[in-house]
């Protein structure tokens, strides 16, 4: 019975060789499902549960699912260019009204790779193999919106995952030792994700909550047009390089009314701004401060969706050599991802 955490991954830059059992890792919202009869329970991560804002997949879980199980899975959402996470979180919706219509907008499916519980059998110390052996059997007539994972021993075929899948919903790949059990809240699998650099434009900077000390820098790249798209922010920020920053951006900082890309009337209804309909939920709210976009960061990244990138980066240093208007698209990986979702189907 819920509640039961996930089991947690490590992560690393490499896809390691041995007994595992290797799956892409998918982008979207965690989730164990538990049903009991005609009860199901999607719960959450952290704990809390999901069934309100997804009824289409409740209901389709009901005559797709065993009777008595508990599944570890991803909840997803597709699009015409692979997983959209940015279409997921609109399926947190506070009202109740807009529920049903999101799902039928944005249904989401769920992709199930782990077994903990069948019938009355729980499976959590069994190892990892029999365990997939038993996920594969009882799921074996499964059909959307339930999958189940692709998986395989192949570390090569793992790596061209990672390769070949990034940028369309992929966040890496999970390895699981093919003899360990399931061991909730602990991290006995290993995530592989991609650690890439880009150099882009300082446009602006939140401060944290006290208001005082610089907590974050916004990013952004220039597109085809020549316009500069908001892309992200950039963490990891100690004493030292805060007040290097704060010493460096106070001159720049914009006074209202003046121009900046990211301020007034926009030209283009596409253009990504801090705090814009098409930001993500931590930018919806926070206050941000514009400076002139005369300043190049360098910063580590795992991964881009669409043109923006999916994780908050790490700053690495500023770049004094480079002219702003040279951080362009072209210098992040971004390959086609529409086939993540046909890898997604044959499973």
């Amino acid at each position: 019975m819920p509640p039961i955490p996930p089991m947690l991954a490590e992560t690393s830059r490499e896809v390691p060789r041995g007994d595992y059992l290797y799956e892409p890792g998918w982008d979207g919202f965690r989730a164990l499902i538990f049903r009991d009869g005609a009860e199901i329970v999607l719960m959450s991560q952290n704990q809390r549960p999901l069934e309100r804002w997804f009824p289409e997949l409740v209901r389709a879980l009901r005559s797709r699912l065993p009777r008595k199980v508990v599944l570890d899975g991803e909840i997803v959402v597709t699009g015409p260019h692979g997983l959209d996470f940015d279409a997921l979180l609109l399926r947190i919706h506070p009202n109740d009204s807009r529920v049903d219509k999101l799902a039928r907008l944005h249904p989401a499916s769920f992709v199930a790779f782990d077994l903990l519980a069948l019938g009355a059998q729980d499976l959590r110390d069994q190892p990892m193999v029999r365990r997939r052996t038993a996920l594969e059997k009882a799921l074996k007539k499964a059909t959307p919106p339930l999958y189940v994972t692709p998986a395989t021993t192949d570390p090569k075929l793992a790596k061209e995952w990672l390769d070949r899948f990034e940028g369309g919903g992929l966040e890496g790949v999970i390895c699981k030792p093919l003899s360990s059990p399931y061991v909730p809240g602990r991290k006995s699998m290993i995530k592989v994700r991609h650690e890439r650099t880009a150099d882009c434009v300082v446009a602006g900077f939140r401060r944290g909550k006290e208001g005082r000390a610089i907590a974050s820098l916004l990013l952004g790249l220039y597109d085809h047009a020549g316009d500069l798209q908001h892309v992200g922010v950039a963490t990891g920020l100690d004493a030292e390089t805060r007040a290097d920053l704060e010493a460096r951006l106070e001159p720049l900082r914009v006074p209202d009314g003046r121009a900046h890309p990211w301020l007034g009337p926009l030209t283009r209804p596409d253009l990504r701004v801090p705090g814009g309909s098409q930001s993500w939920a931590d930018d919806r709210h926070a206050a941000w401060e514009a400076v002139e976009p005369s300043l190049v960061a360098r910063v580590e990244y795992d991964h881009m969706q669409g043109e923006r990138f999916r994780h908050a980066t790490h700053f690495q240093r500023l770049v004094a050599d480079r002219d702003p208007r040279s951080c362009t698209f072209e210098q992040v990986s971004r390959r086609s991802s529409a086939e993540l979702v046909s890898l997604l189907r044959a499973s």
